[in-house]
């Protein structure tokens, strides 16, 4: 089966072509590095990792470039409040954001841009859209784009430039905004107070960057004028993406991005997170309801990308525990076999819709009680289906904790075998039973494992 995916701008699932069959140039919109990325952001950074792992699974070579984004409006302003420089203050939740990335498996990207490396770039686009006629300096010295100019602005969120209101030839600086306060928005933002010692001086004035015209330059100057497939969250689609769109396209007169993709928000006991509500969660928060990175993982492969996923305490552990079923069933199984062809063509029937991950887990699950599959073929399969999960079975050795008072009753069982005490042996194995773990004998010793 050919890969298909959903594509925001068409609004339709679309067979994957790339622009050249060498190599898929992908650009995630990675993470603002102000706080500790949440729930929601990672995300967005798994739906790309499985993304970039189909991708790879159907044997494409991808380029795979993720921003920093470590100048905006959150950035100085929080950096400010702590009193810290901006580069500081931004590497030290990079830092963070890079440990996160690492306990979800998520692959890293094969180039960070951050964004304070590519000021010459941005300044460099933003004086070819003014030469273009697409941009204008404003009366308070900062450059703004004129959305009226490019009549296929919104083209992807589905804005019509018709909606705009009367009023609505004003100019926005900040750098999000909804839908109803459509603006010409600021490329380059002059200097004011509220930006204290973060400024760069340029042909364009003393001041910094939009938030938007980031995206477009790192891309463009990384991954060139024309690109296969954009990731990021649907909150990003307007203004963001948006705005990405008419710049590149005005500065370049070429098609940015083919493959526009979106995943759905996560949310907690069905509203939004947000921090004053009290539902903001980071990895970390989960540590303490006793939920690991990769059980998390596994709960967002449960669901369709293109689905909202409603958060709570007991779907993340019920999504924990299979987890360990699973690394439990794994470490039951034997080495040296080969995966099975017909249950890997499924899977990839199931990854190639669109990356179907639900019907992806349902099907491993299947694998793992088929009777007719022999136990070194489970393992090899499943190590292939691994390749796409990322769920961290490939690791050399996955430690199943086992309770104290468990060991003890298999030490005091393995000592009556030795003694010939058949009768004690088999009343201990019924107390491990008790317990939900399972007791087998092998030409190693003694193996437990939940029931």
């Amino acid at each position: 089966m050919l890969l298909k995916l959903y594509n925001t701008l068409s609004r339709e699932i679309e067979d994957f072509k790339p622009n050249s069959e060498k190599e898929v140039t992908l650009y995630t919109c990675g993470p603002t590095v102000y706080n500790y990325a949440h729930i929601g952001n990672f995300r967005a950074y798994v739906f790309a990792d499985i993304l970039k792992r189909t991708l790879f699974y159907n044997g494409f070579n991808v380029k795979h470039v993720m921003n920093i984004t470590d100048i905006d409006d959150k950035t100085i302003r929080d950096s400010i409040k702590e009193g810290k420089n901006l580069k500081e203050f931004t590497e030290f939740y990079t830092k963070a954001f890079y440990e996160d990335r690492d306990s979800l498996e998520i692959m890293p990207a094969g180039i960070y841009t951050k964004a304070t490396d590519f000021i010459p770039q941005m300044v460099k686009m933003i004086e070819k859209l003014i030469s273009n006629g697409y941009a204008y300096k404003g009366e308070d010295g900062s450059v703004y784009f004129d959305i009226r100019k490019y009549k296929e602005y919104g083209k992807l969120s589905r804005f019509k430039l018709s909606d705009l209101k009367e009023n609505a030839d004003g100019r926005l600086k900040k750098d999000e905004y909804e839908k109803e306060n459509a603006q010409d928005f600021a490329l380059w933002k002059a200097w004011d107070e509220n930006d204290g010692e973060v400024f760069w001086e340029t042909a364009l004035g003393k001041g910094r960057p939009g938030w938007h015209i980031e995206c477009s330059a790192m891309s463009v100057e990384e991954l060139g004028d024309s690109i296969d497939i954009h990731t990021g969250g649907v909150d990003l689609i307007f203004p963001h993406h948006e705005n990405e769109i008419a710049q590149s396209e005005c500065a370049t007169g070429k098609e940015f991005v083919k493959y526009w993709m979106h995943n759905e928000h996560l949310l907690v006991d069905n509203k939004k997170m947000s921090k004053s509500l009290g539902n903001y969660y980071s990895l970390r928060d989960l540590e303490k309801i006793n939920v690991s990175p990769l059980g998390f993982r596994y709960w967002l492969l449960t669901a369709d990308y293109r689905s909202p996923i409603n958060f709570t305490i007991e779907t993340l552990q019920g999504a924990e525990t299979a987890l360990k079923r699973l690394y439990e069933a794994y470490n039951e199984l034997e080495d040296g076999g080969i995966a099975d062809a017909t249950y890997t063509q499924e899977f990839k029937n199931y990854i190639n819709d669109d990356l179907g991950t639900p019907k992806a887990l349902a099907l491993m699950w299947k694998l793992l009680k088929d009777e007719n599959v022999a136990s070194a073929t489970k393992k090899a399969t499943l190590l292939d289906f691994n390749k796409v999960f990322g769920l961290g079975i490939d690791k050399e050795k996955i430690e199943i904790e086992i309770p104290d008072e468990v060991v003890k009753l298999a030490q005091d069982r393995e000592y009556a075998r030795s003694q010939k005490d058949f009768a004690l042996s088999d009343i201990l194995r019924a107390k491990i039973e008790a317990h939900g773990y399972i007791v087998k004998d092998t030409d190693k010793g003694q193996k437990i494992s939940k029931i």
